[in-house]
């Protein structure tokens, strides 16, 4: 019966270079794992991004946050001509597009469910805070009123300002999904309050 070679630990190879030697060792099953997984994540991350392009490019995910930090500026006293800069667009006033995408939606939703449903029911019917699904608004119907909404809050009625706690995607994403529960069907809808806001041809 042939014998497996025992591996000699701390072995010497034979080539040299300036005085400098490599011991012959086999590397410790931790780091041959830490280099396995690291492999199946750079390929996992190639086919969600590159492939599959199912997450934002670090390139969209930059024109979000531009958008958004122009729109906080716009709503900000004196702070038009800044957004407009950021957005670069000198001169006019910044405009925020509502997301629309599933992933984007299912986030906000999440955000919403965690934050929002105290004051605004799960269903977006409104307890405390107004309701989010019919036609009357207090602080305006646009996306980038609703944003400023969430940013800056409405002490006088007990809504903090979310800006300290909420990333500027994060706000993005929740202010879409409010936008989306317009015309659904809450189970218990709080009374209209606010100005009616005719839909069409705002963004």
């Amino acid at each position: 019966m042939v014998k497996k070679p025992v591996k000699v630990k701390d072995e010497l190879m034979e080539h040299d270079f300036d005085g400098i030697q490599e011991l012959d060792n086999e590397l410790p099953p931790w780091w041959l794992w830490l280099f396995y997984i690291t492999i199946f994540w750079g390929l996992g991350y190639l086919v969600y991004y590159h492939v599959l392009q199912v997450g934002d490019s670090s390139k969209e995910q930059y024109l979000k946050e531009m958008a958004l930090a122009a729109e906080m500026q716009r709503q900000t006293p004196g702070g038009g001509m800044a957004g407009a800069a950021i957005a670069g667009q000198e001169g006019e006033a910044a405009e925020v597009a509502a997301l629309k995408d599933e992933q984007s939606l299912a986030q906000g939703k999440e955000i919403y469910q965690k934050n929002c449903t105290p004051c605004h029911a799960p269903d977006g019917g409104g307890t405390v805070g107004p309701n989010l699904t019919d036609e009357y608004w207090i602080h305006g119907a646009r996306t980038g009123d609703v944003v400023n909404t969430i940013v800056n809050g409405v002490p006088v009625k007990g809504m903090i300002s979310w800006a300290p706690i909420l990333k500027p995607d994060e706000i993005l994403q929740v202010a879409s999904y409010v936008i989306s529960l317009r015309g659904t069907t809450p189970a218990s809808p709080k009374a209209p309050e606010g100005q009616k806001v005719d839909y069409s041809g705002i963004n």
